[in-house]
């Protein structure tokens, strides 16, 4: 298990069973250190089970931002319940460290399975990672971002876009 899972997991669990927020260890890998977004998602079975993050970074390092959002993701994704602690032997998890988002100007330079999508409209914004299955063309991943942020299919948008590096 790649050490960005492991720390997600191991942050659910001791929220779920002690509602204590883990640390980091002293000496921490390098792919917790440095600024990013980061995206902690929770599968029950398969199934989505929570899913939160962050498109820029908010703590001090992609490991804080990883125990942040892994917490949230298991007890604050207004689509689901939290997560109960019968439930943690049955949930996978994988953390998405976002590249910094660019303005595009045009939809070819989107891909849904290459670049995550960011769209802004005022104050709304909707964001929609790469790579999701279901998800195959642009205009799928825009309508569902904009859908999202409450964004109306028809409505121009500021349109940005990302890559991930996903661990599972």
């Amino acid at each position: 298990m790649h050490p960005l899972v492991e720390l997600a997991k191991r942050s659910v669990e001791a929220y779920i069973t002690r509602r204590e927020t883990i640390g980091l260890l002293e000496d921490v890998p390098e792919c917790m250190t440095g600024k990013a977004g980061v995206f902690v998602c929770i599968k029950k079975h398969g199934r989505l089970r929570g899913c939160i993050g962050t498109f820029q970074p908010t703590r001090e390092c992609v490991g804080l931002e990883t125990i942040a959002n892994a917490i949230s993701a298991a007890t604050e994704d207004p689509r689901f319940p939290p997560v109960s602690e019968k439930e943690l032997p049955e949930l996978s998890y994988s953390v998405d460290v976002l590249s910094p988002p660019e303005k595009v100007s045009d939809v070819s330079e989107l891909d849904p399975k290459k670049y995550g999508v960011i769209v802004v409209s005022g104050f709304r914004r909707g964001l929609l990672l790469p790579d999701l299955e279901g998800v195959d063309t642009v205009e799928e991943q825009l309508n569902i971002a904009k859908m999202k942020a409450g964004i109306a299919p028809h409505e121009d948008v500021e349109m940005y876009r990302f890559e991930v590096r996903r661990y599972t």
